[in-house]
């Protein structure tokens, strides 16, 4: 009796065992599937970006488009503007009609309102831009019907954009990388710049989502007198135009991988915060017609920004370009752009760990 009772607590023990090591198997198993399926995304992003671009306007005349219909806007960097990100700030609407409400009561040719022709959207497309902000104080120059075609020939033409009260953010993939851009700024339609806790909550949604999030701002005081950052709110005619550092610190918080600022009129300095490159300013890239090009106002960089996978700053090469009303948009041989990036930087960011040299901006080993 006693060996039977053995026997059977014998086989007992040893399918309890049997069982326990299947359950392990099954909790292990899926682990290891898990684990092989890890995508594993482009070991190096590169971003091409630039500042704010109007190509000319039709209002309130057809004098005010240039003299070739803007098709050689891009000509002197035609082979430049290359990337998986090509970005720039969209200064104004597509629209080939109509009266702006902001030149009520004022002679219209002293009223700052752009309207490009509908045609001119192709050559941003055919120059290589694939993302653009929206959020500006032009877009909505005339009003919903500007907005709305806008948006109408950007999206036919898979233009990725962002920055307007309808279009927050965009999400996309290219390459087997996915992408969340959002734009910023603190005029009327736009995701505004100045509701700090609402970007952040936002840029952290988008992380969630994307490996690698692009946030752009409209933002800061206006010309020569404001090429500094002061890390307070910007009041430029009556208007709060936000505090970009604090601004730009807080999305990076929030998970944005690389921060890229225009509305200023002129370069800014450039910051890598926990890893994570700002261009606190990209000036006037391309503008034509009533643009103020003198002295800083008409030069610009034009950013080739290489980021690793997890979105950190790997290095910035920096192309200066010049514009004047004569010769439109070229390449500045004397390297302006870049040498005014490097004096601010220095000033606004003293103890920084850039090293400027060779139109290349890298981390201080």
């Amino acid at each position: 009796m006693k060996f039977i009772s053995s026997l059977i607590l014998s086989l007992f023990t040893i399918v309890i065992f049997v069982r326990c090591t299947s359950n392990t198997a099954q909790v292990i198993v899926p682990v290891a599937k898990s684990d092989t399926t890890l995508k594993k995304i482009k070991d190096t992003i590169a971003i091409t970006a630039v500042g704010d671009i109007m190509l000319g306007s039709a209002y309130p005349t057809k004098a005010n488009l240039p003299p070739d219909d803007a098709v050689n806007s891009f000509k002197a960097v035609d082979s430049l503007l290359k990337g998986d990100i090509v970005f720039g700030n969209l200064e104004g609407c597509f629209l080939n009609t109509g009266n702006s409400d902001k030149c009520k009561g004022i002679n219209p040719n002293n009223c700052y309102a752009f309207r490009m022709p509908e045609r001119y959207a192709d050559i941003y497309k055919k120059a290589g831009f694939n993302v653009l902000s929206i959020a500006n104080n032009h877009v909505g120059d005339f009003n919903a019907k500007g907005r709305k075609n806008t948006a109408r020939l950007l999206d036919s033409l898979q233009i990725h954009y962002a920055g307007q009260l309808n279009k927050p953010f965009e999400l996309f993939e290219k390459d087997s990388v996915k992408y969340a851009f959002c734009a910023f700024a603190p005029n009327e339609n736009t995701v505004s710049i100045n509701k700090i806790d609402s970007a952040k909550a936002l840029v952290s949604r988008l992380k969630a989502q994307a490996d690698i999030v692009i946030v752009s701002f409209h933002g800061g005081g206006e010309g020569a007198r404001f090429e500094h950052v002061p890390r307070t709110n910007e009041i430029f005619y009556k208007e709060n135009r936000g505090n970009v550092y604090a601004f730009a610190h807080a999305v990076i918080d929030a998970g944005a991988d690389v921060v890229l600022g225009h509305g200023p009129h002129v370069t800014r300095a450039v910051e890598v915060y926990k890893n994570k490159f700002i261009a606190y300013s990209l000036g006037n890239f391309c503008t034509y017609g009533m643009f103020s090009l003198k002295g800083n106002n008409g030069i610009a960089p034009l950013l080739q920004l290489k980021l690793n996978s997890n979105g950190d700053f790997i290095v910035a090469d920096v192309v200066s370009v010049k514009q004047d009303k004569i010769n439109g948009l070229t390449i500045d041989d004397a390297n302006r752009a870049f040498i005014r990036m490097k004096q601010l930087t220095d000033v606004d960011f003293i103890g920084h760990q850039l090293q400027f040299e060779n139109n290349r901006i890298t981390l201080k080993d």
